[in-house]
């Protein structure tokens, strides 16, 4: 997926690239500024009477391309992003329980608790006798 991502930049950086020069291509109104110096005079020799229309075409194709490209890489990075934090890449697999074994004839021997030195040991209270 990444790699996918990074050829989306390039294609994106492409495209940038040919829509800012088909806005620098198109003629002002008044047919100065960067259009005439950029060489307005030869996109008119080479698309005919009709330059301003196609390149208006073209910038409209160009900048609709742009945006849903890049509108399509923000979502791309959005998926990996939650991807990535929901552990997707990395799954933790879980290791197989140990059998339980029950303890055969084991028997508990009830210790008393040994009382430090001084102090009494608690007797247990006598029955109530009726």
């Amino acid at each position: 997926m990444s790699i996918l991502l990074t050829v989306g930049i390039l294609i994106l950086v492409f495209v940038s690239i040919i829509v800012v020069l088909l806005v620098l291509m198109q003629r002002a109104k008044n047919d100065g500024g960067v259009g005439a110096a950029m060489g307005g005079g030869m996109a008119e020799a080479t698309f005919g009477a009709e330059t301003s229309n196609v390149l208006s075409k073209a910038t409209i194709k160009g900048a609709v391309i742009f945006f849903v490209l890049a509108f399509a890489l923000y979502l791309g990075y959005i998926y990996m992003a939650n991807r990535a934090t929901s552990g997707v890449l990395a799954p933790e697999i879980a290791a197989p329980a140990a059998p339980v074994t029950s303890p055969q004839n084991t028997t508990v021997e009830a210790t008393p608790a040994a009382t430090p030195a001084g102090t009494p040991a608690l007797e247990a209270p006598a029955p109530a006798q009726q």
